[in-house]
């Protein structure tokens, strides 16, 4: 008798263990799984059915890995709920990228826990495709920015160097000038006064 309760007992808590999962998950706007610990699929979510184009039919009672032609088989996928989830028993942000038949390539991120006393997984998969591609296309533009940074900053380097060296031609032109200038007028004063030392006056007179 007191196995039957026991056991009783144990059902009536995972029928309401999974009766609470399943009100939390309907309104909940990710897809969410929840799973016996053979990996079969209890009950799905309306997003799941929404995100993945499957039904009820093709989801409930199966395998997870045979969902949908087994498009649900990945191995890292598989790694995750058989192998990190039984030790810790929660994962958290876990990415998984795959191409499926119907939806084609999607990024997702799963968190997972197992809850033990009711023998049930319950699965949540964020479609985070959007976000991952913005993130790349953001990633991609700041770095073609960074390469015409540089490339603009290397035609300003050789722009000023190049004004710099024409700068220096200029000044050396000015002071040239200058200094033309210097001894044009230098050459005045000598012929002036050359003229001068001939014996002649101002008003081109001699002193006699």
């Amino acid at each position: 008798m007191k196995n039957n309760q026991v056991k009783n007992e144990l059902k009536e808590s995972k029928e309401l263990a999974l009766h609470y999962m399943q009100t939390l998950v309907e309104v909940a706007r990710e897809s969410f799984l929840i799973l016996n610990s053979d990996m079969r699929v209890i009950s799905a979510n309306p997003v799941f059915y929404q995100n993945f184009q499957v039904d009820k039919a093709q989801t409930e009672g199966k395998l997870l890995y045979r969902l949908g032609n087994g498009q649900w088989n990945i191995p890292e996928f598989r790694g995750l709920l058989e192998k990190i989830l039984p030790e810790k028993k929660v994962v958290k942000d876990y990415n998984v990228t795959h191409v499926f038949e119907t939806i084609g390539k999607k990024t997702m991120q799963l968190n997972a826990r197992q809850i033990d006393t009711v023998q049930l997984i319950i699965l949540a998969i964020e479609d985070i495709t959007v976000r991952e591609n913005l993130q790349e296309k953001l990633a991609q533009t700041v770095k073609d920015l960074e390469v015409k940074v540089a490339k603009r900053t290397e035609e300003l380097a050789d722009r000023v160097k190049e004004l710099e060296s024409t700068n220096k031609s200029m000044v050396g032109r000015e002071l040239k000038m200058v200094e033309l200038k210097k001894e044009i007028a230098g050459l005045r004063k000598r012929l002036k006064n050359g003229k001068n030392g001939n014996g002649k006056n101002g008003n081109g007179n001699s002193g006699h």
